[in-house]
Protein backbone atom coordinates (compact mmCIF):
# COMPACT_ATOMS: atom_id res chain seq x y z
CA UNK A 1 0.00 0.00 0.00
CA UNK A 2 1.37 3.42 -0.91
CA UNK A 3 1.26 6.31 1.54
CA UNK A 4 1.25 10.04 0.97
CA UNK A 5 4.45 11.43 2.48
CA UNK A 6 5.55 15.05 2.86
CA UNK A 7 9.04 16.30 3.65
CA UNK A 8 10.22 19.40 5.47
CA UNK A 9 13.97 20.03 5.24
CA UNK A 10 15.65 22.49 7.60
CA UNK A 11 19.19 23.76 7.94
CA UNK A 12 22.03 23.52 5.48
CA UNK A 13 22.12 22.40 1.87
CA UNK A 14 23.85 19.17 2.91
CA UNK A 15 20.68 18.43 4.87
CA UNK A 16 18.66 19.28 1.76
CA UNK A 17 20.55 16.63 -0.22
CA UNK A 18 19.82 14.01 2.46
CA UNK A 19 16.15 14.93 2.26
CA UNK A 20 16.19 14.64 -1.53
CA UNK A 21 17.72 11.17 -1.21
CA UNK A 22 15.02 10.12 1.26
CA UNK A 23 12.28 11.45 -1.02
CA UNK A 24 13.65 9.44 -3.94
CA UNK A 25 13.76 6.26 -1.85
CA UNK A 26 10.18 6.84 -0.71
CA UNK A 27 8.94 7.44 -4.23
CA UNK A 28 10.81 4.39 -5.55
CA UNK A 29 9.07 2.31 -2.87
CA UNK A 30 5.68 3.24 -4.35
CA UNK A 31 4.68 6.06 -2.04
CA UNK A 32 3.51 9.51 -3.17
CA UNK A 33 5.68 12.49 -2.21
CA UNK A 34 3.65 15.62 -1.45
CA UNK A 35 4.75 19.25 -1.29
CA UNK A 36 2.29 20.11 1.51
CA UNK A 37 2.06 18.14 4.78
CA UNK A 38 -1.61 18.98 5.23
CA UNK A 39 -3.56 15.87 4.26
CA UNK A 40 -0.48 13.61 4.23
CA UNK A 41 -0.34 10.21 5.90
CA UNK A 42 3.06 11.10 7.28
CA UNK A 43 5.40 14.08 7.43
CA UNK A 44 9.18 13.72 7.69
CA UNK A 45 10.80 16.68 9.45
CA UNK A 46 14.49 16.62 8.56
CA UNK A 47 16.10 18.76 11.23
CA UNK A 48 19.21 20.78 11.95
CA UNK A 49 20.64 20.80 15.46
CA UNK A 50 23.78 22.88 15.01
CA UNK A 51 23.07 25.95 17.15
CA UNK A 52 20.24 27.24 19.34
CA UNK A 53 18.47 29.08 16.53
CA UNK A 54 18.44 25.92 14.39
CA UNK A 55 17.13 23.83 17.28
CA UNK A 56 14.35 26.33 17.93
CA UNK A 57 13.36 26.29 14.26
CA UNK A 58 13.29 22.49 14.23
CA UNK A 59 11.14 22.26 17.35
CA UNK A 60 8.77 24.94 16.00
CA UNK A 61 8.28 22.92 12.82
CA UNK A 62 7.68 19.71 14.77
CA UNK A 63 5.09 21.46 16.93
CA UNK A 64 3.42 22.91 13.84
CA UNK A 65 3.11 19.37 12.45
CA UNK A 66 1.82 18.21 15.84
CA UNK A 67 -0.95 20.81 15.57
CA UNK A 68 -1.96 19.50 12.15
CA UNK A 69 -1.94 16.00 13.60
CA UNK A 70 -4.20 17.02 16.49
CA UNK A 71 -6.63 18.57 13.99
CA UNK A 72 -6.78 15.36 12.00
CA UNK A 73 -5.01 16.94 9.02
CA UNK A 74 -1.86 14.83 9.29
CA UNK A 75 -1.36 11.20 10.17
CA UNK A 76 2.12 10.61 11.61
CA UNK A 77 5.33 12.53 12.29
CA UNK A 78 8.81 11.16 11.70
CA UNK A 79 11.81 13.25 12.80
CA UNK A 80 15.19 12.79 11.13
CA UNK A 81 18.52 14.59 10.98
CA UNK A 82 20.88 16.33 13.36
CA UNK A 83 18.35 17.18 16.09
CA UNK A 84 17.40 13.49 16.29
CA UNK A 85 21.03 12.44 16.41
CA UNK A 86 21.82 14.90 19.17
CA UNK A 87 18.66 14.76 21.30
CA UNK A 88 17.23 11.28 20.86
CA UNK A 89 16.04 10.82 24.44
CA UNK A 90 14.79 14.40 24.80
CA UNK A 91 12.61 14.07 21.69
CA UNK A 92 11.08 10.86 23.03
CA UNK A 93 10.44 12.38 26.44
CA UNK A 94 9.32 15.89 25.52
CA UNK A 95 7.67 15.52 22.12
CA UNK A 96 5.14 12.70 22.49
CA UNK A 97 3.50 13.75 19.22
CA UNK A 98 6.51 12.35 17.32
CA UNK A 99 5.99 8.79 16.03
CA UNK A 100 9.56 7.81 15.22
CA UNK A 101 13.12 9.13 14.94
CA UNK A 102 16.08 8.50 12.65
CA UNK A 103 19.65 9.61 13.25
CA UNK A 104 22.06 10.95 10.65
CA UNK A 105 23.41 7.46 10.05
CA UNK A 106 20.02 6.10 8.97
CA UNK A 107 18.67 8.27 6.16
CA UNK A 108 18.58 5.23 3.88
CA UNK A 109 16.31 3.44 6.39
CA UNK A 110 13.50 5.88 5.65
CA UNK A 111 11.24 3.38 3.85
CA UNK A 112 11.49 0.83 6.66
CA UNK A 113 10.82 3.56 9.18
CA UNK A 114 7.69 4.68 7.34
CA UNK A 115 6.41 1.12 7.19
CA UNK A 116 7.03 0.73 10.93
CA UNK A 117 5.34 4.01 11.82
CA UNK A 118 2.28 3.30 9.70
CA UNK A 119 2.01 -0.15 11.29
CA UNK A 120 1.77 1.49 14.72
CA UNK A 121 5.38 1.12 15.80
CA UNK A 122 7.90 3.68 17.03
CA UNK A 123 11.07 3.18 14.96
CA UNK A 124 14.37 4.41 16.37
CA UNK A 125 17.05 3.90 13.75
CA UNK A 126 20.53 5.15 14.57
CA UNK A 127 23.07 3.68 12.18
CA UNK A 128 26.82 4.30 12.15
CA UNK A 129 27.41 7.99 11.43
CA UNK A 130 30.84 7.09 10.03
CA UNK A 131 29.47 4.64 7.47
CA UNK A 132 26.61 6.21 5.52
CA UNK A 133 25.49 5.71 1.93
CA UNK A 134 26.03 8.98 0.08
CA UNK A 135 25.31 7.76 -3.46
CA UNK A 136 21.91 7.07 -4.95
CA UNK A 137 19.00 8.83 -6.63
CA UNK A 138 17.64 12.17 -5.48
CA UNK A 139 14.38 14.02 -5.94
CA UNK A 140 15.73 17.50 -6.63
CA UNK A 141 13.87 20.11 -4.57
CA UNK A 142 15.63 23.24 -5.79
CA UNK A 143 14.74 25.18 -8.93
CA UNK A 144 15.43 23.05 -12.02
CA UNK A 145 18.33 25.25 -13.11
CA UNK A 146 20.34 24.86 -9.89
CA UNK A 147 21.42 21.77 -7.94
CA UNK A 148 23.64 20.94 -4.99
CA UNK A 149 26.17 18.12 -5.28
CA UNK A 150 27.53 16.76 -2.01
CA UNK A 151 31.06 15.45 -2.53
CA UNK A 152 31.84 14.43 1.05
CA UNK A 153 30.18 13.91 4.43
CA UNK A 154 31.43 14.54 7.95
CA UNK A 155 34.37 16.63 9.09
CA UNK A 156 38.05 16.17 9.98
CA UNK A 157 38.23 19.50 11.79
CA UNK A 158 37.62 19.66 15.51
CA UNK A 159 36.78 23.32 15.98
CA UNK A 160 36.17 24.12 19.63
CA UNK A 161 32.74 25.67 18.98
CA UNK A 162 31.35 23.05 16.60
CA UNK A 163 29.28 19.92 17.27
CA UNK A 164 29.12 18.72 13.65
CA UNK A 165 31.75 15.93 13.86
CA UNK A 166 29.71 14.35 16.66
CA UNK A 167 26.55 14.52 14.55
CA UNK A 168 27.95 13.68 11.11
CA UNK A 169 31.04 11.61 11.81
CA UNK A 170 34.51 11.73 10.36
CA UNK A 171 35.23 13.13 6.91
CA UNK A 172 34.33 10.72 4.10
CA UNK A 173 34.86 11.55 0.43
CA UNK A 174 32.61 10.03 -2.20
CA UNK A 175 34.35 8.34 -5.10
CA UNK A 176 35.12 10.58 -8.04
CA UNK A 177 33.31 8.13 -10.33
CA UNK A 178 30.05 8.42 -8.37
CA UNK A 179 30.27 12.21 -8.19
CA UNK A 180 30.88 12.56 -11.92
CA UNK A 181 28.08 10.13 -12.73
CA UNK A 182 25.63 12.13 -10.61
CA UNK A 183 26.91 15.39 -12.09
CA UNK A 184 26.30 14.03 -15.61
CA UNK A 185 22.68 13.25 -14.71
CA UNK A 186 22.24 16.78 -13.37
CA UNK A 187 23.85 18.33 -16.42
CA UNK A 188 21.70 16.27 -18.78
CA UNK A 189 18.57 17.36 -16.88
CA UNK A 190 19.26 21.01 -17.64
CA UNK A 191 20.98 22.19 -14.45
CA UNK A 192 22.86 25.42 -15.21
CA UNK A 193 24.42 26.10 -11.82
CA UNK A 194 26.13 23.29 -9.93
CA UNK A 195 27.03 23.99 -6.31
CA UNK A 196 29.59 21.65 -4.78
CA UNK A 197 28.99 21.21 -1.05
CA UNK A 198 30.61 19.51 1.92
CA UNK A 199 31.57 20.66 5.36
CA UNK A 200 34.96 21.25 3.72
CA UNK A 201 35.30 20.76 -0.05
CA UNK A 202 39.01 21.60 -0.01
CA UNK A 203 39.89 18.32 1.68
CA UNK A 204 38.02 16.22 -0.88
CA UNK A 205 39.88 12.96 -1.50
CA UNK A 206 42.36 13.35 1.35
CA UNK A 207 41.36 10.16 3.16
CA UNK A 208 40.11 8.19 0.12
CA UNK A 209 42.92 8.96 -2.33
CA UNK A 210 45.59 10.01 0.17
CA UNK A 211 45.77 13.46 -1.37
CA UNK A 212 43.51 16.42 -2.03
CA UNK A 213 41.68 15.72 -5.29
CA UNK A 214 39.52 18.82 -5.68
CA UNK A 215 41.60 20.20 -8.60
CA UNK A 216 41.17 16.95 -10.55
CA UNK A 217 37.47 16.75 -9.73
CA UNK A 218 36.88 20.35 -10.82
CA UNK A 219 38.73 19.80 -14.07
CA UNK A 220 36.44 16.87 -14.92
CA UNK A 221 33.26 18.68 -13.84
CA UNK A 222 34.11 21.59 -16.11
CA UNK A 223 33.89 19.23 -19.10
CA UNK A 224 30.16 18.85 -18.44
CA UNK A 225 27.50 21.23 -19.72
CA UNK A 226 27.17 23.52 -16.70
CA UNK A 227 27.21 27.28 -17.01
CA UNK A 228 28.34 28.04 -13.44
CA UNK A 229 30.12 25.85 -10.89
CA UNK A 230 30.20 27.21 -7.33
CA UNK A 231 32.13 25.93 -4.29
CA UNK A 232 30.97 25.76 -0.62
CA UNK A 233 33.08 25.76 1.65
CA UNK A 234 36.80 26.34 1.19
CA UNK A 235 38.85 26.13 4.37
CA UNK A 236 41.74 28.66 4.40
CA UNK A 237 44.50 26.33 5.57
CA UNK A 238 43.63 23.68 2.95
CA UNK A 239 43.15 25.95 -0.07
CA UNK A 240 46.25 25.15 -2.12
CA UNK A 241 47.93 26.99 -4.98
CA UNK A 242 46.91 24.13 -7.27
CA UNK A 243 43.25 24.68 -6.37
CA UNK A 244 43.58 28.42 -6.97
CA UNK A 245 45.17 27.81 -10.37
CA UNK A 246 42.32 25.53 -11.47
CA UNK A 247 39.66 27.99 -10.27
CA UNK A 248 41.45 30.82 -12.08
CA UNK A 249 41.84 28.77 -15.29
CA UNK A 250 38.34 27.34 -15.63
CA UNK A 251 35.78 29.85 -16.88
CA UNK A 252 32.82 27.80 -15.60
CA UNK A 253 33.98 28.08 -11.99
CA UNK A 254 32.66 31.34 -10.59
CA UNK A 255 35.33 33.36 -8.82
CA UNK A 256 33.38 33.24 -5.59
CA UNK A 257 35.34 32.05 -2.57
CA UNK A 258 33.30 31.00 0.46
CA UNK A 259 36.06 30.79 3.07
CA UNK A 260 34.90 30.60 6.70
CA UNK A 261 37.66 32.25 8.75
CA UNK A 262 35.51 32.76 11.93
CA UNK A 263 37.96 35.36 13.32
CA UNK A 264 41.32 37.00 12.70
CA UNK A 265 42.86 37.39 16.16
CA UNK A 266 45.55 34.74 16.64
CA UNK A 267 44.64 33.97 20.25
CA UNK A 268 40.96 33.54 19.38
CA UNK A 269 41.81 31.37 16.36
CA UNK A 270 43.96 29.18 18.61
CA UNK A 271 41.15 28.93 21.17
CA UNK A 272 38.81 27.96 18.34
CA UNK A 273 41.24 25.16 17.40
CA UNK A 274 41.49 26.65 13.93
CA UNK A 275 44.57 25.87 11.87
CA UNK A 276 46.59 28.80 10.57
CA UNK A 277 46.72 32.37 11.79
CA UNK A 278 45.91 35.92 10.73
CA UNK A 279 49.04 36.21 8.59
CA UNK A 280 48.08 33.06 6.68
CA UNK A 281 44.56 34.37 6.05
CA UNK A 282 45.87 37.73 4.83
CA UNK A 283 48.38 36.00 2.55
CA UNK A 284 45.67 33.74 1.13
CA UNK A 285 43.36 36.65 0.38
CA UNK A 286 46.25 38.47 -1.29
CA UNK A 287 47.04 35.47 -3.52
CA UNK A 288 43.40 35.08 -4.53
CA UNK A 289 43.16 38.73 -5.53
CA UNK A 290 46.45 38.63 -7.42
CA UNK A 291 45.33 35.62 -9.46
CA UNK A 292 41.70 36.76 -9.82
CA UNK A 293 41.29 40.51 -9.27
CA UNK A 294 37.52 40.26 -9.76
CA UNK A 295 37.13 37.57 -7.08
CA UNK A 296 34.42 37.86 -4.44
CA UNK A 297 35.36 36.51 -1.02
CA UNK A 298 32.64 35.45 1.39
CA UNK A 299 33.33 34.46 4.98
CA UNK A 300 31.70 33.51 8.27
CA UNK A 301 32.47 35.34 11.51
CA UNK A 302 31.71 34.37 15.10
CA UNK A 303 31.38 37.14 17.70
CA UNK A 304 31.62 36.48 21.41
CA UNK A 305 33.76 33.35 21.65
CA UNK A 306 35.06 32.96 25.22
CA UNK A 307 38.11 35.15 25.63
CA UNK A 308 37.09 37.75 23.05
CA UNK A 309 37.54 41.13 24.67
CA UNK A 310 37.16 44.62 23.23
CA UNK A 311 40.72 44.58 21.87
CA UNK A 312 40.19 41.31 20.00
CA UNK A 313 36.88 42.55 18.64
CA UNK A 314 38.36 45.85 17.48
CA UNK A 315 41.13 43.92 15.71
CA UNK A 316 38.43 41.96 13.90
CA UNK A 317 36.62 45.16 12.90
CA UNK A 318 39.84 46.68 11.57
CA UNK A 319 40.64 43.49 9.66
CA UNK A 320 37.27 43.61 7.91
CA UNK A 321 37.65 47.32 7.12
CA UNK A 322 41.01 46.61 5.50
CA UNK A 323 40.06 43.43 3.66
CA UNK A 324 36.68 44.72 2.45
CA UNK A 325 35.13 41.28 2.13
CA UNK A 326 31.90 41.98 0.28
CA UNK A 327 30.09 38.91 1.58
CA UNK A 328 30.02 37.90 5.24
CA UNK A 329 27.74 36.01 7.59
CA UNK A 330 28.10 37.26 11.16
CA UNK A 331 26.94 34.99 13.97
CA UNK A 332 26.74 35.22 17.73
CA UNK A 333 28.67 32.50 19.56
CA UNK A 334 26.30 29.76 20.65
CA UNK A 335 27.62 27.69 23.59
CA UNK A 336 26.82 24.11 22.60
CA UNK A 337 26.94 21.23 25.05
CA UNK A 338 29.50 18.66 24.01
CA UNK A 339 31.89 21.20 22.51
CA UNK A 340 35.14 22.41 24.03
CA UNK A 341 34.04 26.05 23.92
CA UNK A 342 31.01 25.28 26.10
CA UNK A 343 33.17 25.09 29.24
CA UNK A 344 35.89 27.57 28.28
CA UNK A 345 36.70 30.31 30.79
CA UNK A 346 36.02 33.90 29.85
CA UNK A 347 32.48 33.44 28.55
CA UNK A 348 31.23 36.65 26.90
CA UNK A 349 27.95 38.16 28.05
CA UNK A 350 25.31 37.36 25.39
CA UNK A 351 24.19 40.98 25.20
CA UNK A 352 27.77 42.06 24.52
CA UNK A 353 28.13 39.40 21.84
CA UNK A 354 24.86 40.49 20.24
CA UNK A 355 25.98 44.11 20.22
CA UNK A 356 29.17 43.07 18.44
CA UNK A 357 27.16 41.13 15.86
CA UNK A 358 25.10 44.23 15.13
CA UNK A 359 28.19 46.41 14.81
CA UNK A 360 29.83 43.99 12.39
CA UNK A 361 26.63 43.59 10.40
CA UNK A 362 26.48 47.38 9.90
CA UNK A 363 30.16 47.52 9.00
CA UNK A 364 29.64 44.79 6.41
CA UNK A 365 26.50 46.45 5.03
CA UNK A 366 28.53 49.60 4.38
CA UNK A 367 31.27 47.59 2.65
CA UNK A 368 28.72 45.81 0.47
CA UNK A 369 26.94 49.05 -0.45
CA UNK A 370 30.26 50.60 -1.44
CA UNK A 371 31.06 47.59 -3.64
CA UNK A 372 27.62 47.56 -5.22
CA UNK A 373 27.94 51.27 -6.04
CA UNK A 374 31.23 50.53 -7.80
CA UNK A 375 29.40 48.08 -10.07
CA UNK A 376 26.83 50.58 -11.33
CA UNK A 377 27.11 51.17 -15.05
CA UNK A 378 28.47 47.67 -15.66
CA UNK A 379 26.68 44.88 -17.50
CA UNK A 380 26.42 41.70 -15.41
CA UNK A 381 25.30 38.24 -16.46
CA UNK A 382 22.23 37.37 -14.39
CA UNK A 383 20.50 34.02 -13.90
CA UNK A 384 16.74 34.69 -14.11
CA UNK A 385 14.84 33.17 -11.17
CA UNK A 386 11.40 34.76 -11.20
CA UNK A 387 9.18 37.80 -11.40
CA UNK A 388 8.83 39.74 -8.15
CA UNK A 389 5.27 41.06 -7.93
CA UNK A 390 6.06 43.41 -5.06
CA UNK A 391 9.00 44.99 -6.87
CA UNK A 392 7.20 44.88 -10.22
CA UNK A 393 10.22 43.53 -12.05
CA UNK A 394 12.27 40.40 -12.70
CA UNK A 395 14.67 38.94 -10.15
CA UNK A 396 17.84 36.92 -10.48
CA UNK A 397 21.39 36.42 -9.29
CA UNK A 398 24.81 37.36 -10.59
CA UNK A 399 27.83 35.10 -10.26
CA UNK A 400 28.61 36.97 -7.04
CA UNK A 401 25.37 35.84 -5.38
CA UNK A 402 24.97 32.37 -3.94
CA UNK A 403 21.32 31.27 -3.60
CA UNK A 404 19.69 31.88 -0.26
CA UNK A 405 22.61 33.73 1.34
CA UNK A 406 23.50 36.70 -0.85
CA UNK A 407 21.74 39.42 -2.78
CA UNK A 408 19.25 39.65 -5.61
CA UNK A 409 19.52 41.61 -8.85
CA UNK A 410 16.19 43.17 -9.85
CA UNK A 411 15.74 44.23 -13.46
CA UNK A 412 13.17 45.37 -15.98
CA UNK A 413 12.49 43.79 -19.35
CA UNK A 414 10.26 44.63 -22.29
CA UNK A 415 8.51 41.26 -22.17
CA UNK A 416 8.63 37.82 -20.57
CA UNK A 417 12.03 36.36 -19.74
CA UNK A 418 12.38 32.56 -19.50
CA UNK A 419 13.30 31.35 -16.03
CA UNK A 420 16.64 29.62 -15.72
CA UNK A 421 18.22 31.60 -18.54
CA UNK A 422 21.14 34.02 -18.42
CA UNK A 423 20.61 37.62 -19.47
CA UNK A 424 22.89 40.67 -19.60
CA UNK A 425 21.71 43.30 -17.13
CA UNK A 426 22.93 46.87 -17.07
CA UNK A 427 23.19 47.85 -13.40
CA UNK A 428 21.63 51.25 -12.92
CA UNK A 429 20.92 51.73 -9.22
CA UNK A 430 20.37 50.34 -5.73
CA UNK A 431 17.34 49.94 -3.51
CA UNK A 432 17.56 48.71 0.11
CA UNK A 433 21.00 47.30 -0.59
CA UNK A 434 19.92 45.33 -3.68
CA UNK A 435 21.07 46.05 -7.21
CA UNK A 436 18.61 47.31 -9.81
CA UNK A 437 18.99 47.29 -13.56
CA UNK A 438 17.57 46.67 -17.00
CA UNK A 439 18.19 44.05 -19.65
CA UNK A 440 20.92 45.23 -22.00
CA UNK A 441 20.28 44.37 -25.68
CA UNK A 442 19.01 40.88 -24.83
CA UNK A 443 15.67 40.97 -26.67
CA UNK A 444 17.30 42.02 -29.90
CA UNK A 445 19.92 39.29 -29.65
CA UNK A 446 17.54 36.50 -28.56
Amino acid sequence: MGYQVAFISLGCDKNRVNCEQMAALVQDAGHIVLDDPEGADLCVVNTCGFIDAAKEEAIANILEMAQLKSEGKLGKILVTGCLSQRYREEIKAELPEVDGILGTGSYTDIVSAIDAVMAGGYPEYFGDINDTVEDGDRMISSAPWVAYLKIAEGCFNRCAFCIIPKLRGRYRSRSMESILAEAKVLSDSGVEELILIAQDVTRYGQERYKRQMLPQLLTELCKLDFHWIRLHYLYPEALTDEMLDVIAREDKIVKYFDIPIQHCNDAILKAMRRRGDKAHIENLFRKIREKMPQAVIRTSIICGLPGEGEAEFEELCQFLREQKLVRAGVFQFSPEEGTEAYTMPGQVDPETAQRRVQLLAQLQADIMDEWNESRLGQVEEVLVEGFDEEMGCWAGRSWADSPGVDGTVYFTAAGDVPLGTFVPVLLTGMEDGELMGEIDQWEEEA
